[in-house]
């Protein structure tokens, strides 16, 4: 079985970063697309390496809502988020 395709992520090892299969970054980037504003490099690694875990979870947590909800829902699920390193 191949490897899958993935997009890098922020982990708490800046420096070596990590990977997430793009069937998880891309569901997230049609969130953060909608919320803000697109930014391919963000999903290429080009931009502060990738997507960050709580950022990961917040936009897959609002993908579950109604599009007209995933401004606020990731505003909720960000609020009071704490990862440690």
């Amino acid at each position: 079985m191949s490897e899958p395709l993935t997009h890098p992520i922020q982990t708490g090892n800046i420096r070596d970063g990590g990977r997430a299969p793009v069937a998880v970054t891309m569901l997230a980037y049609e969130v953060y697309s909608h919320v803000f504003d697109p930014q391919e490099a963000l999903i290429t690694g080009d931009c502060r390496g990738g997507f960050g875990v709580g950022e990961l979870i917040a936009f897959l947590y609002a993908r579950s809502f109604p599009r007209s909800e995933w401004h606020a829902r990731v505003d909720e699920a960000l609020c009071g988020l704490k990862l440690r390193p």
